[in-house]
């Protein structure tokens, strides 16, 4: 394509060279380029891509985005822009032939819920015979194929590859998770959404954000910038009605209180999963899941919203959602015959580890252990917020490692235990720093009518370090070998 189309819409300052030259290939890092290509000199929060322009012509750029003017040889064009990544985000969509022009795509954002909502949307329209792709945490799914994924909303190159990626593979519509770091960094600039939901907003990612209110700032450009044709938003959640005040959405609530489009009433759950009755503008439908505790009740009702809007009749959603599976280390069971319930979760934010705790003590006859800890070079504030409630919760908390990065795991688990002396609660308090060990000791003690639930890491199947250095470690698989160990033990001793 020609640099002018390319860059036809961005805030272009000045262009020195050739506006009209060919752009065969795009990249922000400078390692990525290929002869004849566009590089993006994007600054970023630890690196600046001006720093790499020299890399990038080296490496076979001819054509420089910047935000500031570079010393480069003659033939290198630059345009200068005043941000870099919005003007990467409307090229990237250009190159790939603007997919989402034809691609259904709904976003799901909010502090906790993106993942299973989005996994539910994606079975709700694969029951409805419609391909559908995948962009999230967990994994990324293209035209049914799985691969596995880096951030939860890639770079504006790699997503809307990705859109153009599934429209060639088949794909009718996307789901995706969509980030407040991506919409703070302009990733999914460009992107046009069929639909935009909203589930909740808790405190979060106060690291990168400056407060909360940013945070949520950041969300709230996906619904008032004219980005998607439909929004979809939780009325149970302040934020979510700061939202509909706005602009003019569907609403769902699960709490059968609030008036909303679709709301839940008679909710019920126990291990196996969720029941309730859905009312609509016709009537009323029954739903189960097989998703257990109250945040699952919200996250399907988010997911036949959402559905709706892209014009799944409500009863057919409700109806596909009795054969929906549970979503990997989304309060996910482990069952080794140990009798005694075991709950792997992501709960990783003081109201998603509030939610989890809650609905497991609903399904804990005894003792309820909980095992968790707050991940390093991340928002320190919710640390000892998360130990208020792990240790107010839980009758035996054990507080651990969790990604500690470049942070002194001990002292994370100190701030975290700060917040956990603070309250007056009769559970017993416990620290064992090695995140395997702690879950050795969590299912030790547990006896039959107790649940375990371990928080925090859910899917992941690896320990962040110092360095960038990561060691194979998956919460799910280190509570199966333990309790194969301990009932290998038990046998031992039986005979």
């Amino acid at each position: 394509m020609r640099l002018r189309d390319l860059l036809a819409g961005a805030d272009v300052i000045e262009v020195s060279g050739d506006a009209d030259a060919e752009v065969t290939s795009l990249a922000y890092d400078s390692r990525r380029v290929q002869p004849g290509g566009l590089f993006f000199c994007v600054p970023g929060h630890v690196v600046d891509g001006h720093d790499f322009a020299a890399f990038a012509i080296q490496a076979g750029a001819e054509s420089l985005v910047v935000e500031r003017a570079l010393e480069v040889p003659a033939y290198v064009i630059q345009v200068r822009v005043r941000d870099a990544r919005a003007a990467m985000a409307l090229a990237a969509a250009r190159f790939s032939g603007d997919p989402t022009e034809e691609l259904r795509v709904a976003g799901i954002t909010g502090t906790n819920g993106k993942t299973t909502t989005a996994f539910l949307v994606r079975h709700i329209l694969e029951s409805e015979r419609r391909p559908c792709g995948l962009l999230g945490t967990v994994k990324r799914v293209i035209g049914g194929a799985e691969q596995p994924v880096e951030r939860t909303t890639p770079e504006a190159i790699e997503l809307q590859a990705t859109f153009r990626a599934m429209l060639d593979a088949g794909d009718e519509a996307c789901v995706m998770e969509v980030s407040s770091h991506a919409l703070a960094l302009r990733r999914a600039l460009g992107v046009r959404f069929a639909v935009a939901t909203f589930t909740n907003l808790t405190q979060d990612h106060l690291d990168f954000h400056p407060d909360v209110e940013a945070y949520f700032q950041a969300k709230r450009r996906l619904f008032v910038t004219g980005v998607a044709e439909h929004a979809a938003i939780n009325a149970d959640d302040e934020y979510g009605r700061r939202l509909l005040a706005e602009v003019d959405a569907l609403s769902f609530s699960a709490s059968g209180g609030a008036e909303a489009d679709l709301r839940a009433v008679d909710v019920g759950f126990d291990a196996l999963g969720s029941r309730f009755g859905l009312l609509w503008r016709e009537g009323r439908v029954e739903v189960e899941t097989r998703l257990p505790g109250l945040f699952n009740v919200e996250n399907s009702l988010a997911a036949i919203a959402t559905v709706s809007l892209l014009g799944v009749p409500v009863d057919r959603a409700a109806a596909a959602l009795r054969t929906a599976p549970r979503v990997p280390g989304r309060f996910e069971p482990i069952d080794e015959g140990q009798g005694f319930g075991v709950l792997v979760d992501y709960a990783h934010t003081p109201d998603s580890l509030d939610n989890v705790l809650r609905s497991a003590r609903a399904l804990t006859e005894r003792r309820l252990i909980a095992v968790f800890g707050a991940g390093g070079d991340r928002d320190r504030a919710k640390r000892p917020l998360m130990g208020a409630i792990g240790a107010r919760l839980a009758d035996i908390a054990i507080v651990t490692s969790d990604n500690p990065r470049s942070e002194d795991p001990e002292r994370i688990v100190d701030e975290l235990l700060a917040g956990a002396e603070e309250i007056d609660s009769p559970g017993v308090l416990r620290s064992v720093i090695d995140r395997a060990e702690a879950i050795s000791e969590a299912l030790t003690m547990a006896r039959p009518g107790d649940t375990v639930v371990i928080a925090g890491k859910g899917h992941e199947q690896g320990q962040e370090f110092a360095g960038g250095h990561k060691v194979p470690f998956d919460d799910r698989e280190v509570a199966r070998q333990e309790l194969r160990r301990i009932a290998g033990g038990a046998l031992h001793s039986a005979r």
